[in-house]
């Protein structure tokens, strides 16, 4: 079965009232077998416009990583973040097929 994926890109406009949204974020994941696969870290934008963070946090599947961002303790940490930062979040399907 194909794994779930959130693809988070976010631009912090405070650290300090961003940090509670943070913390409480990897015990939420964990419920729903979330782990950070990328988080912050040196990127670079080949095309499009960047944000600040990036991350990417893998799930067991797709429905763990719907259920995850639908959870109530996830919606209520949305409303602890927004004041702070803007992001883009992106849930999708892993992909189990064929490698070239």
């Amino acid at each position: 079965m194909a794994k779930g994926y959130w693809i988070a890109r976010v631009d912090v406009s405070d650290d300090q009232g961003y940090a509670p949204y943070a913390a409480a974020n990897p015990a939420i994941f964990k419920k729903f077998g979330g782990r950070y696969v990328v988080r912050g870290g040196q990127s670079e934008t080949g095309e499009g416009t960047a944000r600040s963070r990036n991350v990417v946090i893998e799930f067991p599947d797709y429905a763990a990583a719907l259920a995850c961002y639908r959870s109530p303790e996830y919606q209520a940490n949305i409303k602890v973040r927004q004041p702070h930062a803007v992001a883009d979040i992106v849930i999708v399907e892993g992909y189990d097929g064929p490698q070239p």
